[in-house]
């Protein structure tokens, strides 16, 4: 009986340390094949940005290359209901931000992910700039005077890099504010809007600064405000929404890394390095804060805090509102 018991013992452990020795090689040998981030809006905006420069510096760091794939759609719905399903061995990530981790879900009736249990947190990748902005052919030129024109042509159309982005709630939030009766018209991302915007098939966007930066130093738009708490590096001489005379509107729209639920603790943690460490590298801060983006890393405890705060204010906000997609 002895020996049938001690026999029986030594085969389970036979059974078992490969599987013990697996896991443990997992943590200790990742990276050891592509990561694939999975960006949820369309290429050229700030998002796509963000992701490709940030990515290339983590490929380099960790050996192995990052894959960035756009999947845009339903205000960034359809890309990060993508990474809530991944595997949680760390190989699919996904840039998570204030539309989809905060907003969304008080907004569209139907979700195919839970923020608040379907994700890891990771880090905090930074934060942007909305800025309003007008095609040059709009007789305004501040905040003002396009108040008054809004006013006088209600129905005025404004594009945005999604339903329930960031962007389109600063919209939402301005006309209310203001009293003025914006249309509003989605796109799948900043670039397809910004193509109309210069057409002048579209008159007004709000848009993350990045994305439309280039396009205001040029002159060929015209930047009226930011959404923001404050004024931005980039373009000093703007000011907020709030300066310009709506006291109290303030948009500050972040984005961060997220991996499905489930992840390892170590995984996690190579990965909150690689990317912190391409947060704060010159050659992606130089990039990075000439396009308008601030970077900025936290540990992920700390994005875990920060999303479920954000969670919970902008239900409130979306609550009192009364917004539904």
């Amino acid at each position: 009986m002895l020996k049938t018991t001690l026999l029986a013992s030594a085969l389970l452990a036979a059974y078992l340390s490969p599987v013990v020795a697996s896991a443990a090689d997992t943590s200790t040998s990742f990276p050891s094949e592509s990561i694939r981030f999975i960006v949820p809006y369309a290429p050229g905006g700030t998002t796509d940005l963000v992701a490709r420069t940030v990515g290339k510096k983590v490929s380099e760091e960790l050996g192995q290359s990052v894959i960035v794939e756009n999947k845009p759609g339903a205000g960034g719905n359809i890309g990060m209901a993508q990474v809530a399903q991944a595997k949680p061995d760390g190989y699919t990530v996904g840039m998570g931000a204030i539309s989809t981790n905060a907003v969304n879900p008080h907004l569209y009736k139907e979700m195919k992910f839970d923020p608040t249990k379907d994700f890891t947190p990771i880090v905090m990748l930074g934060k942007s700039t909305i800025v309003l902005e007008v095609n040059p052919s709009v007789p305004v030129n501040n905040l003002q005077e396009f108040v008054d024109y809004a006013k006088q042509n209600p129905g005025l159309i404004y594009g945005a890099a999604g339903t329930g982005t960031s962007m389109h709630l600063a919209g939402v939030l301005f006309g209310q504010m203001t009293d003025t009766k914006l249309e509003h018209v989605a796109y799948k991302g900043s670039a397809p809007a910004l193509t109309d915007m210069l057409g002048g098939q579209i008159q007004v966007m709000f848009d993350n600064l990045p994305a439309s930066l280039p396009h205001i130093k040029a002159g060929k738009l015209k930047a009226l405000a930011v959404a923001g708490s404050k004024r931005n590096p980039q373009l000093p001489e703007v000011p907020t929404i709030a300066e310009a005379g709506v006291a109290g509107y303030a948009v500050d729209p972040w984005f961060a890394l997220y991996g499905p639920a489930g992840m390892s603790p170590e995984v996690v943690a190579k990965l909150n390095q690689a990317f912190g460490n391409a947060l704060e590298s010159d050659e992606v801060k130089t990039v990075l804060e000439n396009a308008g983006f601030s970077p900025e890393r936290s540990t992920s405890e700390a994005l875990a805090k920060l999303s479920d705060s954000e969670y919970k204010r902008w239900g409130e906000i979306v609550e009192a509102a009364k917004l539904k997609m």
